[in-house]
C-alpha cells in the first residue's frame, strides 16, 4: 500500500496539527527530555529571518501497540547460504522498522525541499566528517537499510560476509550499475543529487534491499531507532520539510513538503508525526 497523503496544505495560519489530522497523522508537543521550541502555526509565506535555526522530532507508530517486525528470513533456515545468511540473527523487513519500547519508526527519511537559504560551511563540515560513507553487506543485508549523503561525499559499498554479493542500482539520473563483491570486496561510487529514493538490492540474495538519497543541500536526516530526527543550521525562514518511508510519503504535501517557520537561533520542534496504521504496509 502506498503511504502517500493526499492532504492539501493551506497557504497561511492552519495548524500543523490540524493539517496532519487531515491526513490521518498527528503531531504531539515533544516530552520534557527532548524540550524545545512549541510546535506551533506555519504559514506558506513571509519574508525570510537572518541566522539559522534547527528543525527536530520523532517519527512513531500511531497505534497502541508497535506491530510485530515481519521476518524476512529465519536464524539459521535463510532459503540461500544460510551458514551466512540470517545465521547471527533472523533479517527483518526494514521498509517498516518499529521499535516496541518506543513506537519509534526508523529508516525514515526527513529533508527539506528546494530549500530557502545556503548553509556552505554545513556542507564542508559533513564532507570533513564523512568524506565517505560506507554501506555494508553483512549477514546478508543492507547495513544501514537507508543511507542518506550530500553529492560531494562518497559512498562506499563493501561486503563483510565471507559468500559473495552484488550492487544492483538502479537511480534516475546517476549512472545504473551492478556489480559482483566477493568477501570482503568494496566499491566507491559518487553520485549527483536526485529527487528519488534510489534503491539498492543483491540479486544473489533476493531479500535484500536498501535505500539511498543523494541531496545537493545539507538539510537532511535519518530517522534513529527511536524515531528522532534533527536537522541543524538550517536558514531562517520558511522551509518546507519531508518525512517519508521506503513505501512512501508520510507528511502533507507529498514532494513539495510541509511548511515549517524555522526561528534563527532555536530548535523547531514539530513534536511526534505520527503513522496511521491504516495507512502503513506490513
Amino acid at each position: 500500500m502506498n503511504l502517500s497523503i493526499h492532504s492539501c496544505v493551506r497557504r497561511i495560519r492552519t495548524p500543523f496539527s490540524a493539517m496532519l489530522a487531515l491526513a490521518g497523522l498527528a503531531v504531539v508537543s515533544g516530552t520534557p527530555s527532548r524540550a524545545g521550541a512549541p510546535v506551533g502555526p506555519i504559514a506558506a509565506g513571509g519574508a525570510a529571518q537572518s541566522g539559522q535555526g534547527s528543525i527536530k522530532g520523532r517519527l512513531v507508530w500511531g497505534g497502541d501497540q508497535a506491530p510485530a517486525p515481519r521476518i524476512l528470513e529465519e536464524k539459521g533456515k535463510a532459503s540461500k547460504d544460510p551458514a551466512v545468511c540470517a545465521a547471527a540473527g533472523a533479517i527483518p523487513d526494514n521498509s517498516l522498522r518499529v521499535d516496541p519500547k518506543t513506537k519509534g519508526i526508523r529508516y525514515g527519511f526527513v529533508y527539506l525541499v528546494n530549500p530557502a537559504g545556503e548553509n556552505p560551511e554545513a556542507v564542508k563540515a559533513l564532507v570533513g566528517q564523512a568524506a565517505t560513507v560506507v554501506i555494508d553487506q553483512k549477514n546478508c543485508e543492507f547495513i544501514p537499510f537507508a543511507t542518506a549523503v550530500h553529492q560531494d561525499q562518497k559512498v562506499e559499498f563493501k561486503s563483510t560476509d565471507p559468500v559473495n554479493h552484488n550492487v544492483n542500482v538502479s537511480p534516475f539520473k546517476n549512472e545504473p550499475f551492478n556489480t559482483i563483491l566477493p568477501p570482503n570486496g568494496a566499491l566507491t561510487k559518487q553520485f549527483v543529487a536526485e529527487k528519488q529514493m534510489i534503491p539498492l538490492k543483491c540479486d544473489l540474495h533476493p531479500w535484500m534491499k536498501g535505500f539511498i538519497m543523494v541531496f545537493d543541500h545539507p538539510f537532511f536526516a535519518v530517522t534513529g531507532e527511536d524515531g528522532s530526527f534533527e536537522i541543524k543550521g538550517v536558514p531562517a525562514g520558511t522551509q518546507n520539510l519531508v518525512v517519508r518511508l521506503a513505501s512512501g510519503f508520510v507528511t502533507p504535501g507529498l514532494a513539495r513538503g510541509t511548511p515549517v517557520v524555522v526561528t534563527s537561533g532555536q530548535a523547531k520542534d514539530v513534536g511526534e508525526i505520527k503513522l496511521d496504521p491504516a495507512k502503513a504496509q506490513q
